[in-house]
């Protein structure tokens, strides 16, 4: 890739990173209750999941799941309907995603959460629809396909890294200042309530 495509690439996919959707606001959600670190798990399996989404977009395998939506539709509701159950359970401080009343400490289940950021970013259409029109202007058919697409990937999740980073350290932030005050119920709500919120956009997306 030379340096005037990438002028252009890097930018074009910053942009599309750090715009609120679906795996930013599960970040937030999880900076909230578990912190950075905590949310981690999360954003690795996530990041998984976008670079699945790229590399099969660009092979076409994007185009056979718009010719045959049935099995991503059931995909989409089950995941949808996960987050929500987990949503509603941290709206009502239970589950352990919430965050726990002082003096009580909070299970992170790992796994759980490295399932939740892949299939949030493996059941978002709006990912499929980027990167189908998105990433195919960006290859150049005259060099060899695995070394473009390699890079673009490598790029593409460092940036959705960073997003997500970003968006982890507001939600630490925000429930930071609401703890202060002693306001654990309502953090758990406001991260419950994103956490359904994501779950719908699966469902209507």
């Amino acid at each position: 890739m030379n340096l005037s495509t990438l002028a252009v690439f890097l930018p074009t996919f910053a942009f599309v990173s750090v715009t609120p959707g679906m795996c930013m606001m599960l970040s937030l959600s999880l900076g909230m209750t578990y912190g950075v670190r905590g949310a981690l798990p999360m954003m690795a399996g996530e990041l998984v999941g976008v670079g699945l989404v790229a590399c099969l977009s660009v092979l076409g395998v994007a185009a056979l799941l718009l010719a045959y939506p049935a099995g991503f539709f059931w995909f989409k509701l089950i995941g949808g309907t996960y987050l929500a159950y987990l949503g509603v359970q941290m709206w009502r401080s239970r589950g352990s995603l919430a965050v726990p009343e002082p003096g009580s400490a909070p299970a992170l289940d790992a796994k759980a959460l490295v399932i939740q950021g892949f299939v949030t970013a493996v059941a978002n259409p709006k990912g499929w629809a980027f990167f189908m029109a998105l990433l195919p202007p960006f290859i150049d058919p005259a060099r060899p396909l695995p070394g473009q697409l390699a890079l673009l990937i490598a790029l593409i999740l460092v940036l959705e890294f960073a997003s997500l980073l970003i968006y982890a350290g507001g939600g630490r932030v925000m429930a930071s200042f609401l703890s202060r005050s002693g306001n654990v119920r309502l953090i758990n709500r406001i991260a419950g309530t994103l956490m359904v919120g994501v779950g719908m956009w699966l469902w209507v997306d």
